[in-house]
């Protein structure tokens, strides 16, 4: 399964706005994408399109975080999703 790390660059983290745009484009790739803190196993990856996830996820700006996409089309996803992340959402 393809994976990408990730460091989080909105100033608040994956909250409130990042995390609804996020989680708004993890809905549109096309593949069910996961999302867990660098470290945590496998199994207890949330739901990328969920932004309630996200937000229990409780990702803050600096943390590293793996994405997972299972799929056609999911390394393209991850690299798209990745971009995201590493850019900082709240000052746009």
């Amino acid at each position: 399964m393809p994976e990408r790390t990730a460091t989080i660059a909105s100033r608040s983290g994956l909250h409130a706005r990042p995390a609804a745009l996020f989680a708004e484009a993890a809905g549109d790739v096309g593949v069910d994408v996961t999302i867990a803190m660098q470290g945590e196993p496998e199994d207890d990856a949330l739901d990328a399109s969920s932004i309630l996830s996200l937000m229990t996820l409780g990702a803050g700006k600096g943390d590293v975080v793996v994405l997972r996409a299972e799929g056609e089309g999911a390394e393209a996803a991850l690299d798209s999703l990745v971009k995201l992340l590493e850019t900082d959402l709240d000052a746009e």
